[in-house]
């Protein structure tokens, strides 16, 4: 298809891309879509086009062409494409989604990914859901859409790669040592159907043969343990720092002190203790899959 082509039907508003508006708040985000927008206006205008002749050729409505330009929307690599070719930039344009794919995610979601692309050790208890590193892709997809408000299609699909995209972490090379506890009740939760379902065991399963990866199942009828409280996480970094965060201390905080470290540390070596060894928690989850 044809940019002019592309321009023939009806022209994209703000209400046909939810979930695109840049986070004020982040500010590497707005300093790239800026910096983006920026070059965007400047070859448009060197070209001799009007921003709405040149949103008429893209799909684009005027106002959203502004916007983006201005920084204060997300360019989708497609508009991008689209931008190259009509202001015959030579892949200059489009290349600019190298840097913006970087900021499209919520910031807390890329700086959970940076600090978990650094770690040398991650330890992660959860006790309502299966941690977002080990979910399939349908599995994280219904888990989002049952979000109160509902999320927009658009923003469960941005949230969704995000999940995945953390996935990068089991091809690091050197690996990471990976541990995870999981509660019994989340993997007995039929979430997205019994096929979708019994997909998301066996990736569980895969997922514990990796040498780098230790999963441990917290069987329901368990003593009382420190995890009650919700999710513990723990990232240990090469310069022997870590960062964690429990759920049940400290305001739900991300804690680097050493104090409060080995009050995590203490709590997660508790519920490792009392979960399953590795050999048993995969063969608990075999049985779950027999009992469908």
């Amino acid at each position: 298809m044809t940019a002019v082509e592309a321009g023939a039907g009806r022209l994209k508003e703000e209400a046909d891309e939810p979930g695109w508006e840049v986070d004020p708040d982040d500010e590497w985000g707005v300093a790239v879509i800026t910096t983006v927008g920026r070059q965007l206006k400047l070859r448009r205008e060197a070209a001799g086009m009007r921003a709405a002749e040149f949103g008429r050729v893209v799909g684009y409505g005027e106002d959203m062409v502004y916007k983006i330009e201005g920084g204060k929307r997300i360019p989708r690599q497609e508009f991008l494409d689209k931008a190259d070719e009509v202001l015959n930039a030579g892949g200059l344009i489009a290349a600019a989604w190298e840097d913006v794919k970087k900021v499209r995610y919520p910031k807390r979601v890329r700086e959970l990914g940076k600090m978990e692309a650094k770690a040398v050790e991650i330890g992660l208890y959860e006790c309502n859901i299966i941690p977002g590193l080990l979910q399939t892709p349908e599995h994280a997809r219904a888990l989002i859409r049952a979000a109160q408000p509902p999320y927009t299609p658009d923003d469960v699909e941005r949230m969704v790669a995000a999940r995945l995209a953390r996935r990068s972490v089991f091809e690091r090379d050197p690996a990471p040592s990976i541990h995870f506890v999981v509660e019994e009740a989340p993997l007995r939760r039929q979430i997205a159907g019994t096929v979708m379902w019994r997909q998301q065991l066996e990736h569980l399963l895969k997922m514990g043969r990796l040498n780098n990866v230790t999963l441990q199942v917290m069987p329901t009828n368990t003593e009382a343990h420190p995890g009650l409280d919700g999710r513990i996480e723990l990232l240990k970094f090469p310069d022997g720092t870590a960062v964690g965060r429990a759920d049940g201390l400290f305001n739900g905080r991300p804690v680097s002190d050493l104090k409060q470290l080995r009050v995590l540390e203490l709590q997660y070596g508790t519920i490792r203790a009392q979960a399953l060894p590795p050999r048993e928690s995969s063969a608990f989850i075999e049985r779950l899959l027999g009992e469908t």
